[in-house]
């Protein structure tokens, strides 16, 4: 791939990849780090692309690597940030979305594998069925049966509390 192809490439997938590597991390630095590794690995090994998916899901399957590399290295898991206070809002409107924003994360993080991962993808990546499925190297049907069982188990544990 060229230099101008790749900038390309750049301009049209940062922000997807970046919203990816923030879904994984949770952390704004982190997920810089891992999506400019990410574009840089990209770019030096683009000979490696064989075109067998999106550019995008390419691009998000080598996040996905480096983000596990990064926490099997440093041995810890992902935490969640702290959310920022919102803006313009009431202190009380504040605590409640803050409350039910936390509520929501506690959820999600109990989900278990893939069903978490699948979610995120979807509802924090805005990937596709089809990008999801090729992630984890299945079919986009999987994707949607996958996410669709994630949201009624996050729905069913939201009603429970």
């Amino acid at each position: 791939m060229n230099s101008a192809g790749f900038d390309k490439l750049y301009e049209a997938c940062y922000m997807r990849v970046f919203s990816y590597a923030m879904t994984l991390a949770k952390d704004r630095h982190l997920a810089e780090e891992i999506t400019q590794e990410t574009f840089f690995r990209a770019f030096s090994k683009s000979g490696s692309f064989r075109g067998e998916s999106d550019e995008v899901t390419w691009l998000c399957a080598i996040a996905r690597n480096l983000f596990t590399d990064e926490t099997r290295r440093q041995g810890r898991f992902a935490q969640m940030p702290e959310d920022a206070a919102a803006h313009g809002k009431g202190v009380e409107q504040a605590a409640i979305e803050k409350d039910d924003s936390f509520r929501v994360h506690m959820a999600l993080h109990a989900l278990e594998e893939p069903y978490r991962e699948v979610f995120e993808l979807r509802v924090f990546g805005e990937l596709s069925f089809a990008q999801i499925g090729q992630i984890f190297r299945k079919t986009e049907n999987w994707a949607r049966v996958t996410f669709h069982r994630a949201r009624a188990k996050l729905k069913e544990r939201m009603e429970e509390k």
